[in-house]
């Protein structure tokens, strides 16, 4: 379910943020799902508990999954995660737009560039 790439220059807990979010995304993972434990997923995935527990302290902070003491980690109910995600997203679109539009880039690219990621012609 879960792949890292321990050769990527992105730490694993933000590929393991980033992987978890495209899950809520897909709807493979929906809201108030339970989140595999610290230990039980690190063992899986073959980390350090630590870096678990980054990535779900990051997808907290996000509001993204929520926490119940003692009982574990939970998916965010209704679109509250699924939403945020697309903000920050938009955020970071946003901002890359930006550096693109300081750089140099033209409308033209920027619309390219989106037709070759959305597969339009």
């Amino acid at each position: 379910m879960i792949q890292l790439d321990f050769q990527s220059r992105q730490p694993i807990y933000e590929q393991l943020v980033l992987k978890l979010s495209e899950l809520i995304l897909l709807g493979a993972l929906k809201a108030e799902d339970q989140l595999p434990s610290v230990r039980a997923l690190a063992r899986d995935l073959g980390v350090n508990p630590n870096t678990i527990q980054k990535a779900y302290q990051e997808l907290e902070r996000r509001k993204i999954i929520y926490s119940v003491a003692g009982k574990g980690s939970f998916i965010s109910p209704g679109e509250c995660a699924g939403e945020m995600i697309r903000s920050r997203s938009c955020q970071a679109l946003r901002e890359a737009m930006e550096d693109g539009k300081r750089a140099g880039l033209v409308r033209a690219d920027v619309d390219r560039l989106a037709g070759e990621i959305y597969g339009e012609e």
